[in-house]
């Protein structure tokens, strides 16, 4: 190790701080002299910044914050791509004690509108793309201060008919006289976060400073990070993953964000080759593509060097099977990491199921993936692998300070799973009623269910109100049935009870057969043609009363979260309405088992 190595910052503890505004405050003077953020677009490197000047930015709009009068427990709302103002802004909010309100820019302009009605912040940061859509929705409910990013010169930032809002570009002003530090404590607010941003009723999550710090000292006890790491923050930073594992976790380190404005999968690979990228957070979507991508490139090559990799991988595997050796497994697999840039130590991925066959092929590479399970209600997440030993068939151990039980097991051992503990949400605002149904007797009631192994790890089947009952007792999780046609030719994949696409006798509450709605590439008839005979082997496999009964052609994109989970009602819907039950092709061999009770959650 060199003398300059050892003379290295180390991370900040998160136990020694009342509030997340005092702990980025320290981080950024401890590592003032360490890169703090690099943005790219495309392959051209457009932005690099330290800690010292993301402190002096991030002090000078918490300035702008102060002059339009917002303070403590004010509400400052962020709807922005990632780049370093989302984090500009998140850090000036804290440092005035007001609480952040990251909304997804990925909804509607009308989903966004009625968010911002429901939390009612007093400033608005946004981008000009989204401003401009987002404006003539909100009209008078504009909130009394915007700024907006990335506006072209000389564009008029009208608020539109009827706003009383001031209206301004992002700018953090220079040799403005420094900002009152407005001091936070463990119990007061620091996020209200939105976990369904789409229909129905407003689901906005209170998270305290306490959530996060107790939730970031627990994660960074089983992955470290320090000076020197560095990490792609590719999810959304509004989504609970990256703020916590791409935002507050590597600052806190002194590790370096990188941010990127384009997700191409060319672009992401030169990427994490130029900044020999050390961490990720993904989810189970990106991995498969990450999987394919790889097999692309395997299948490009002589057999003998196919087998070589494969043989390689088994020695990795075995010398790695207490715990990931991220050196020895580079020299051992090289022009496989070299593929992903060289360097990554490590893949966080959570926000839906992870395939274990697809984790432990990662693993077996020397690409280990820390599988987690999180609610937004409970900061980021419950449970995680701790990869000593790697497991991939189970989203892990409880985390520090979190308590998993699982309640009402039948025969299977499967029930409902509750969380307990400091990381879980004060409620959801201004709903006292959904809050006391969620909240029981201090456990969060996740409408999960799953079972727990003799050493404490946790495995998911399903959502509560996914589950189709059969008339014999018999309980189906389409998510479960999903996972049994891993390898599918397939873009998209998902399974329905028929009747909840094509309501008998309006309503949705007894389904006649499984059906699985499949988007193939290009929307070809040749490509659906060309996966039947492999869904009906891999239908074949499953217990007669989990077989699909028929399999539908479907041409559009599903409809996800950002996150990437699937708006099951939502495609519902649309399915229902737009197609007949007898454009489901047959599948011969496959079961029709008669549900007792089918509902969907979204």
């Amino acid at each position: 190790m060199s003398a300059a190595t050892r003379l290295r910052p180390a991370a900040i503890d998160p136990g020694a701080y009342p509030s997340l505004g005092a702990l980025l405050r320290d981080a950024l003077v401890q590592f003032k002299s360490e890169t703090a953020l690099v943005t790219y677009d495309r392959k051209r490197e457009v932005g690099r910044v330290s800690y010292a000047e993301f402190l002096r930015t991030g002090l000078a709009f918490a300035r702008a914050l102060e002059d339009a009068g917002v303070g403590a427990d004010d509400r400052v709302a962020v709807i922005m791509s990632n780049q370093p103002r989302w984090l500009y802004t998140a850090f000036a909010t804290f440092h005035r004690g007001a609480v952040l309100v990251p909304l997804d820019y990925k909804l509607t302009a009308a989903e966004q509108a009625a968010l911002i009605r429901h939390a009612k912040p007093q400033a608005l940061i946004t981008e000009y793309p989204f401003w401009r859509r987002l404006a003539g929705e909100l009209g008078a409910d504009l909130p009394g201060h915007v700024w907006v990013s990335d506006a072209p010169d000389g564009v008029a930032l009208s608020p539109g008919d009827g706003a009383a809002g001031v209206v301004a570009p992002w700018a953090a002003p220079r040799d403005a006289a420094a900002p009152t530090e407005v001091p936070r404590g463990r119990d007061d607010d620091a996020t209200i976060v939105y976990s369904s941003g789409t229909g129905g009723r407003p689901k906005g999550c209170v998270l305290t400073h306490d959530n996060y710090l107790v939730q970031l000292e627990s994660l960074l006890a089983l992955f470290p990070m320090g000076v020197g790491d560095r990490f792609f923050s590719i999810l959304p930073t509004n989504h609970a993953i990256d703020f916590m594992v791409g935002f507050v976790g590597p600052l806190t380190c002194g590790s370096l964000v990188v941010h990127q404005r384009t997700l191409r999968p060319e672009f992401l690979v030169d990427t994490m080759k130029r900044e020999r990228i050390t961490h990720m957070a993904v989810v189970p979507l990106l991995l498969e593509a990450f999987e394919r991508a790889l097999d692309d490139k395997l299948d490009a090559q002589p057999p003998w060097k196919r087998r070589l990799v494969d043989a390689l991988g088994l020695v990795n595997e075995a010398l790695t099977e207490k715990a990931p050796r991220h050196g020895l497994s580079r020299r051992l697999l090289g022009p496989i990491h070299a593929g992903f840039g060289g360097h990554l130590k490590l893949l966080f991925c959570g926000g839906a199921f992870v395939d274990r066959a697809r984790a432990e092929r990662f693993y077996r590479l020397g690409l280990p993936v820390a599988i987690g399970y999180g609610l937004t209600e409970c900061c980021t997440v419950a449970t995680v692998n701790d990869l000593k030993p790697f497991r991939g068939d189970s989203v892990g151990r409880a985390v520090a300070g979190v308590e998993v039980a699982v309640r009402g097991a039948g025969d299977d051992g499967v029930g409902e799973v509750f969380v307990r503990g400091r990381t879980v949400m004060r409620g959801y605002l201004d709903d006292p009623e959904l809050t006391a149904e969620t909240l029981v007797d201090g456990w969060l009631v996740t409408g999960d269910r799953g079972w727990l192994d003799a050493a404490g790890h946790l495995h998911l089947v399903g959502r509560s109100k996914n589950m189709i009952v059969t008339p014999g007792g018999k309980n189906i999780y389409p998510e479960d049935i999903e996972g049994a046609f891993e390898g599918l030719p397939a873009e998209e994949l998902c399974v329905f009870a028929a009747d909840f696409l094509w309501p008998r006798h309006g309503h949705a509450l007894v389904g006649e057969e499984l059906v699985a709605v499949v988007r193939v590439e290009g929307d070809e008839q040749a490509a659906f043609d060309a996966l039947l005979p492999r869904l009906r082997e891999l239908n074949r496999r499953l217990p007669d009363f989990k077989r699909v009964g028929g399999v539908l052609r479907w041409p559009d994109a599903f409809p996800r979260t950002a996150s990437m989970k699937l708006k099951r009602n939502e495609l519902a819907g649309v399915i229902g309405g737009a197609t007949a039950r007898d454009a489901v092709v047959p599948i011969e061999g496959g079961a029709a088992p008669r549900a007792a009770r089918v509902e969907v959650s979204a």
